[in-house]
Formats: C-alpha cells, sequence, structure tokens
C-alpha cells in the first residue's frame, strides 16, 4: 500500500517521506519493526515511541510518522495528533472493517461487560448472528476466545481484530468502551452504529482529574454514534445525553416513561421484572442476581430496541441466557452451609452494589474480602473501605492488584475510610489467606463475597502477574480441608 493512502483522512503538518513509496506493514512497537514498515510513535505515558525511533529504523522502517518534528535527517510524516492518526492509519490499513459490520459501543463505570455478553447472546439467539466481542474478559470471534490485555484494544490492534472479524463473517461488533479508549483514541478511525450507557461513578480520577471531565469524555461517544442508549436514574444522565448524535432511548427504574421496568423481584438465584415499552409488556428473568442486572438488562433490551429486535424476542432470549463468570457468580462448596460468591466489584459503586443485593436475600452474615488496586485513583479507596465495613457483617480487607505499589500502603489508605465507621474489621496483606480466613469463620446461611478480582485468574505484585484463580483457591482449601479431617 503507497504510504499517501494510508494517511488518507490525516492533516499533515509536514513531510519529508516519499509519500508514493510503498509501506509492508504497520507498527508502534519498535521491537515488531520489520524492513518496508512505516514505525507510527506514539507519546505515551511510561515512555516515549519518539525515543525508539533509531531502533525502528534500524529494524528497516522506511517511514515514520510523529507529532514531535525529528531533530534527524529522517523520512518522516509530521501530525498534530499521534494517536489519532495511528487509528487513522489502521482504518486505511485493513481496509475500514467497521464499515461492513454493525458496531455497538458500551461505555459506563460498571455493568459493561455483563451488558456486552447479554447483547451478544441475544442476537446470536434472535438474528442468528455471528458477533464479535471486544471486552474486558475476552475478545470474541463468534464462540472463539481470544485473551484481552485491555477493556479497548489499542487502535491498530482493534483494527487488526476487526478485520479478523470481518473475514470470519462476523455480522456485529460488541465492544466495552473505556474512557481512557475514548480519550487515548483508541475508538478513532469510525463511527458506532449503536452506543449505550450504563452508569457512572467514581473511577480514574487519577487520568481525568473531575468528574465532569470523565463524564465529558464518555459523551464523546455518544457524539460518534447513529443511536444511543443511557440510564435515565444515573445523575449523568443529561450531561452524557447533551451531545448525543442520534436518537436516545432512555431506561429506568424509576421513571415510568419510554423503556422501563416494574414488579420487581430480587432473588437469591437471580431477578425478575416487567419490562415496558410504549403498549409492550414482558416479563424478563435472568439467572444474575442483584439489582444492578435489572439495569444491565433494561440496556441490553434498550440496545434490542434500537437494533431493530422486538421486546418480546429480546425477553425470551434474555430468559435462557447463563450467569456471566465473574459477576455474582455462585462457587461451588460442596458440604459447606455457607455461600461463596465471586464478584469483580472494584469500585465504591460496584461494591456498594454487590453487597447491597447480597443483603436482599442473604439469611445469614455477610462477610466481604476486598482491596483496592494499585497505580490506579486513590481517592475511591478510603470510600471503599467505609462502604465494605459499613455494609458486611465481617469484612477482610485485603490486597487487589498492588502492581508497583506497596500492598500495606493501599490498605492503609483503605483503612482511614473504614475507621470512620466504628465497626471491627479484619486486615490482611496476603488475599489466598484472607480468603481461607473468611471460609474459615464461615457459618450456616452466611455469604462471602470475593470482591474485586471477577473473572481475573491472576495478581499482579510489584509488576509481575502471579497466577492466582479464586475458584481454585476455595476449591483447593476445601480439598486440603477434606484430607486433614481424613
Amino acid at each position: 500500500m503507497k504510504l499517501k493512502e494510508l494517511l488518507s483522512g490525516l492533516e499533515i503538518l509536514k513531510a519529508s517521506a516519499d509519500l508514493e513509496m510503498d509501506i509492508d506493514s504497520v507498527t508502534y512497537d519498535s521491537r515488531k519493526a520489520t524492513p518496508g514498515c512505516l514505525f507510527v510513535a506514539i507519546t505515551g505515558f511510561v515512555t516515549d515511541g519518539n525515543l525508539y525511533i533509531p531502533m525502528a529504523l534500524e529494524k528497516g522502517a522506511v517511514a515514520v510518522v510523529t507529532a514531535v518534528p525529528p531533530k534527524e535527517d529522517i523520512p518522516y510524516v509530521l501530525v498534530s495528533n499521534d494517536r489519532l492518526a495511528l487509528a487513522l492509519i489502521g482504518a486505511n490499513y485493513y481496509g475500514h472493517p467497521a464499515d461492513a459490520m454493525t458496531v455497538i459501543g458500551v461505555t459506563g463505570t460498571n455493568g459493561k461487560t455483563t451488558s456486552t455478553l447479554l447483547l451478544k447472546h441475544v442476537l446470536e439467539q434472535v438474528k442468528g448472528a455471528k458477533v464479535g466481542l471486544m471486552g474486558t474478559m475476552d475478545n470474541m470471534i463468534g464462540s472463539e476466545a481470544v485473551p484481552a490485555q485491555r477493556t479497548t484494544p489499542e487502535s491498530l490492534d482493534l483494527q487488526a481484530l476487526m478485520a479478523q472479524m470481518r473475514s470470519a463473517g462476523c455480522t456485529h461488533v460488541i465492544m466495552e468502551v473505556s474512557s481512557h479508549a475514548i480519550a487515548l483514541e483508541r475508538v478513532g478511525g469510525f463511527r458506532f452504529d449503536l452506543a449505550a450507557f450504563t452508569n457512572l461513578t467514581e473511577d480514574h480520577l487519577d487520568f481525568h482529574e473531575t468528574m465532569e471531565n470523565y463524564c465529558d469524555t464518555k459523551a464523546l461517544l455518544f457524539a460518534r454514534s447513529e443511536k444511543q442508549v443511557a440510564n435515565r436514574d444515573d445523575e449523568w444522565f443529561e450531561r452524557m445525553c447533551s451531545k448525543a448524535a442520534g436518537p436516545v432511548l432512555a431506561t429506568s427504574v424509576k421513571a415510568r416513561e419510554g423503556l422501563h421496568a416494574q414488579n420487581l423481584s430480587l432473588l437469591s438465584d437471580g431477578i425478575c421484572f416487567t419490562a415496558v415499552y410504549g403498549d409492550s409488556r414482558v416479563e424478563v428473568k435472568l439467572p444474575i442476581p442483584g439489582k444492578f442486572t435489572v439495569y444491565n438488562a433494561l440496556t441490553v433490551l434498550g440496545c434490542s430496541l434500537q437494533l431493530g429486535i422486538s421486546l418480546e424476542d429480546a425477553a425470551a432470549a434474555l430468559g435462557n441466557a447463563a450467569g456471566v463468570k465473574g459477576r455474582v457468580e455462585v462457587v461451588p462448596t460442596p458440604g459447606k452451609p455457607y455461600t461463596v460468591l465471586i464478584d469483580y466489584a472494584h469500585t465504591p459503586d460496584g461494591l456498594e452494589n454487590v453487597l447491597s443485593s447480597v443483603r436482599g436475600f442473604c439469611k445469614g452474615r455477610l462477610i466481604s474480602v476486598f482491596g483496592c488496586g494499585g497505580d490506579r485513583d486513590p481517592i475511591k479507596r478510603p470510600i471503599m473501605g467505609r462502604i465494605g465495613v459499613e455494609l458486611s457483617d465481617i469484612a477482610v480487607i485485603t490486597s487487589d492488584n498492588p502492581r508497583s505499589e506497596d500492598p500495606m500502603k493501599i490498605i492503609a489508605d483503605i483503612v482511614v475510610g473504614a475507621d470512620a465507621v466504628g465497626k471491627p474489621y479484619v486486615k490482611m496483606e496476603n488475599r489466598v489467606e484472607a480468603i481461607h480466613y473468611a471460609m474459615d469463620i464461615g457459618e450456616k446461611d452466611d455469604i462471602i463475597v470475593l470482591a474485586g478480582k471477577g473473572h481475573e485468574t491472576y495478581q499482579e505484585i510489584c509488576g509481575v502477574k502471579h497466577h492466582l484463580d479464586e475458584r481454585e483457591v476455595v476449591a483447593d482449601y476445601l480439598n486440603e480441608e477434606k484430607k486433614t479431617e481424613a
């Protein structure tokens, strides 16, 4: 492909490279540079891609795209926004795969994963569609799972994956769209056919600084989509919808307009409610407990309506959907009188939602095990400490993914909020030991909630990922207990 074809749609400030030259491949990672490639230098948070231009050229790169005027005499193309340039180049290189499929983006602090997986199920059940999925847990092409490294891939990788989905015959692509992905142009280069907003609560303020900035970034997704679905009950609803480019279908549990829920029943093994939209009234059942599941179901039903699926057909499909891994997931504890649940709740709102929901059907004590991630917004740590201790009968504060931070420093931040409640709690740095402790004290009808890890099967400590699957932790501990008793 000619360099000028790759640069189509970009604002070029200056160029010393021959725009008629042939380009064999594109990369933003100098380690992956090959002869005949185009290297796009990205200014990152940890390092600057411009520092690796010499390495890329040494490996055979024939031109460089950069937002920093090079001091050396090299073949380059100067642009104002290197990240947007990478997104547009990626779309050009892979032939704009989004144009061949219906692309749906779901954004919000909580509920993205469950909503996208349930919507995928509805599209497959009702339309017989082959659906590509990009999300926190996995990237999927139909039923084939591809491990995900981040919620939304880097733009070039995203375009490559979409091209792969197009080649595999996918008719729809559903993706979780993080605020980072929007701000950093990972989803640049195409428009969404449909976008959905679940909710907005405190998270990523280390990056966005204010909730207003956080919301405004999310709202950019609505500005680049044809149709929208949004949770009317969220306090940021109006601001989120202020720049919507198309018709917004509002969902609600509290209001009696638009698509809304009535007659809610929150059970220990799921939820049921009546979905109302215009003259249609349909019973909805899902095997995932919690009021937040009602909101997720409404998001999916709203998306279905915007995609031309009837409320009746969408509700019927949800009725045979399975639970989602790591979202209020019941862990087998044969022979034990208590229940263990795993949930991905890692934000104040997420933790409050899951603990409040479990409180609604817990007959014994509610025992929570939770922590906070390192290298992430420290403001939420004391808030989560307060919520965890306040809503639990017994709270065990431990590590989540400390990453590069000192685990005990993170716990100390959490404890600030926990102390303000005035109730006792337990601190244990080792997460496995914390889970063992909770199981040791578990009694008849107690529910133990392991919050924060969800679907993850690792724990990152000092920058190194160690295998940690909480399902295995529970199973191994019960097996060891049996051996001891024998």
